[in-house]
């Protein structure tokens, strides 16, 4: 029994620091402002999409594009149709933009088709002052432009990340938590982030940089979290990626069971991995330096997904009542107290719909749903192929 006891409190002391870090970034992100307020200089722009086997939605998303409230002639649009089997590229040509068709078996992989694109095609997009990387099947908001433009016309900022959000949050209880999920993940997290340590997080979709940053560095990491891999390269070259909430893209989130299983299972344990890679060279960099942000950025890194926390602290408060009192029951109790805190908080600050906040009660049943993930994550072999997801089918 006292075994028992002392394991107990080891895990709540542990979970006390994933309880501690959100609460802590929570408080921040109410203090968040966005930078680049100055004058909008209205940048050259290169939109560049990978597309995998996007024949479907490509025409679609370049047309969002096209129709961006940004001068036409400020603005170019480039497709890479990377080992496709459709008419991806074609499509990109029909709807107004360039397509790079790329075949390579062995180098398989988003990131690897966007090295390959930056330091092969400099002569389509040498001229732009600014690239920003969106996926093949997003909404940009029509300002999307105006706003990387305007954040990026500081000469001080080399990278920015927009808001990830999703399109259809009423369309069922999946894609409702997923866009609760993405108002704490994709905006407090990036605003308490930029806040406490001056650097957000690469999300992989509505990344902008000046052109000459990746002219320098190309894509440079392909691994399945590429993003956040580059996030880690450029915090250890001193460069900042700051965050604007209000350049705005929202991807479909899908609402059948297979289909979302294997877009979160190939997010969350790309994130396991880097894990893995990378909290060692984090320590290192902050004992050597003693600079907090690479403390900052492994906790980022470090924080167990939402649903996973729950599951963590509902075994963690079960064993206390089971076996514990006094100030370790508080300890249990104070998590879920952070929890409400940390979830409400980024519901209100991205101004969740009704429909979002309703289907929070399901939540529940999104926890349930992810157990088997978690599982089948402990037992599969990882894999670094670029995998398309399945949208959802479209109205006719």
């Amino acid at each position: 029994m006292i075994i028992i006891e002392i394991l107990l409190k080891c895990t709540l002391i542990l979970l006390a620091l994933p309880a501690g870090y959100l609460l802590m970034t929570t408080f921040a992100a109410y203090l968040f402002k966005k930078e680049g307020y100055g004058e909008n200089r209205l940048l050259s722009i290169g939109v560049l999409i990978p597309a995998h086997n996007e024949e479907e939605g490509i025409k679609r998303t370049v047309n969002a594009i096209l129709a961006s409230d940004y001068p036409a002639d400020r603005f170019e649009v480039y497709v890479i149709a990377d080992n496709c089997t459709d008419n991806t590229a074609q499509q990109a040509r029909t709807a107004g933009a360039i397509a790079c068709e790329r075949f390579d078996q062995v180098s398989r992989g988003k990131g690897q088709a966007l090295d390959w694109f930056l330091k092969n095609h400099e002569h389509l997009y040498g001229h732009t002052d600014l690239i920003t990387i969106i996926d093949a099947d997003v909404a940009p908001d029509k300002q999307y432009l105006r706003e990387i433009s305007a954040t990026l016309s500081d000469p001080s900022i080399q990278a920015v990340q927009a808001y990830n959000g999703v399109s259809n949050p009423d369309a069922g209880w999946r894609p409702a938590l997923i866009d609760a999920a993405f108002n704490v993940f994709n905006h407090l997290r990036m605003a308490g982030s930029a806040r406490l340590s001056g650097s957000a997080v690469l999300k992989g979709n509505g990344m902008a940089f000046r052109t000459s940053l990746l002219q320098r560095y190309g894509w440079p990491c392909h691994s399945i979290v590429e993003d956040m891999e580059f996030t880690l390269r450029l915090l250890q070259d001193n460069i900042s990626v700051h965050y604007n909430p209000d350049a705005v893209i929202r991807s479909e989130m899908v609402t059948s069971s297979s289909s979302a299983s294997t877009q979160r299972s190939r997010w969350e344990g790309g994130r396991f991995m880097l894990v893995r890679k990378m909290a060692g060279p984090l320590l290192k960099l902050f004992a050597s330096t003693g600079n907090a942000r690479f403390l900052y950025a492994l906790a980022e890194l470090a924080t167990p997904p939402l649903s996973l926390l729950v599951m963590l602290f509902t075994v963690a408060t079960a064993g206390a009542l089971l076996a514990l009192k006094g100030v370790w029951l508080m300890l249990a109790a104070s998590f879920w107290l952070i929890l409400i805190f940390y979830v409400i908080s980024g519901q209100i600050q991205r101004h969740a719909p009704l429909s979002t906040w309703l289907y929070l009660a399901a939540a529940p049943l999104y926890v349930l749903w992810k157990i088997p993930l978690y599982l089948a994550m402990v037992v599969h072999k990882k894999s670094n192929t670029w995998v398309r997801t399945t949208r959802e089918p479209q109205k006719k």
